[in-house]
Parts: structure tokens; C-alpha cells; sequence
């Protein structure tokens, strides 16, 4: 006779821990995936990996004696008709000290746009180093067609590169922006008010030479 075997409840039991194992997986993989951009954000800004630049309130107390080359570079998506573009090829800085550049944009289009900015040092191996006080990155740019606005970054390198001895061959740091089409243009209407004047750009924090 024919009998077919009955599964014992501990192997019931352990096929149920297996489901629930593969469904834990699972729903970790998904909230990673969701949440994978902003995390992998979180992680450049403060570690400095790919190249991600990072923020500071104050400058340091002392500058030191080692001097950086800080080249300046602008990129715009195909998409976005703007003229973007720093407005000086370089400045040379101590480290420690406060840096200030300048970029243009002008809205060639005929409609109002909002733009938004990412940003990358080379070598990427500086980004941990690299510091920005202001930056026009850190907010959403509208402006009407026809406008144009100079926008200050205030930024210093900082002097713990020299206790670095990966980054005793780094003589030069390029700050690089790629300006993109926001995805939200519901603020294309409101003519943007900058904050930062070239005047005040070191910030409340920064040291007086």
C-alpha cells in the first residue's frame, strides 16, 4: 500500500522561518533600493568619496603654509538654455583660507526656469578636504529669461591635507558644477533673491586677513 508521507511540524516550522528569512530579505532590499540615492548622497558628503565636496560653518583658526591651486570649471545639461560659467579660470589660496569665486549664468530661454547644480572636486581622493562656507548649490536658482546673476562659492581646503600623506602629490583641486533643469518648476514664477552678495560671501564665520 501506497502511504504518503506527512510533513512533522518541525519541518513545518522551519519552512515557515525560511519564508519569513527570504520576506525579511526582501522588504530590506526594496527599502535599500528606495532609499539607496539619498544614502549614497549622505555617504560622499561625508566621507568626500567620488569626489563629493563638504560643508562647514567656520573657517579653520590657522591657515597653513602649504598653497593649493583651485581651478574652476562649469557644465550645462543639454536641456537647460543657460550660459553658465565661472567667472575666473583659478585663484591660488593657502590652505585654511578662505576662497571666493565667482560664476555667471544667464537664461537664454524665453520662459522662466529653475535650475539646480551638482558638483564634484578632482582629484576625488580632495573632496574629503574641500570645504564650502556658501554656495549657490545648496538652493534651487529661478531666473526669468533674458537674466543674468553672478553667484559666489566661499570655500576653503582644509589644512588636514598636509597630515595626508596620499595627498602630497595634489598641487591642483578643480571644483566642477553641472547645472540641470529642476524637477520641480513651480517656483519658475518667483524671481529668486540671493542671500549671498559677493560683499558678505565669506559668511559670518569667516576670518578676516
Amino acid at each position: 500500500m501506497n502511504t504518503t508521507p506527512t510533513q512533522t511540524p518541525r519541518k513545518t516550522g522551519r519552512n515557515w522561518i525560511a519564508v519569513g528569512g527570504v520576506l525579511l530579505i526582501l522588504g530590506g532590499m526594496t527599502t535599500l533600493t528606495a532609499y539607496s540615492s539619498t544614502l549614497y548622497e549622505m555617504f560622499c558628503r561625508v566621507t568626500g568619496y567620488g569626489g563629493t565636496t563638504r560643508q562647514a560653518d567656520v573657517l579653520p583658526e590657522k591657515m597653513g603654509e602649504r598653497m593649493i591651486t583651485v581651478r574652476f570649471d562649469a557644465n550645462t545639461s543639454p536641456d537647460l538654455k543657460w550660459r553658465f560659467k565661472p567667472l575666473q579660470i583659478s585663484e591660488k589660496v593657502h590652505v585654511g583660507e578662505n576662497g571666493l569665486a565667482l560664476y555667471e549664468a544667464v537664461n537664454n530661454g524665453d520662459v522662466p526656469i529653475v535650475g539646480t547644480a551638482t558638483y564634484s572636486v578632482t582629484p576625488h581622493k580632495a573632496g574629503i578636504y574641500f570645504n564650502k562656507l556658501q554656495c549657490f548649490c545648496f538652493t534651487e536658482q529661478v531666473l526669468q529669461p533674458g537674466e543674468r546673476i553672478e553667484m559666489p562659492v566661499s570655500y576653503f581646503v582644509d589644512p588636514a591635507i598636509v597630515d595626508d600623506r596620499n595627498l602630497d602629490d595634489v598641487t591642483t583641486i578643480t571644483l566642477s558644477y553641472t547645472f540641470f533643469p529642476a524637477p520641480d518648476q513651480s517656483l519658475a514664477g518667483v524671481r529668486q533673491t540671493s542671500e549671498l552678495k559677493p560683499a558678505d560671501a565669506a559668511g559670518d564665520g569667516a576670518r578676516v586677513n
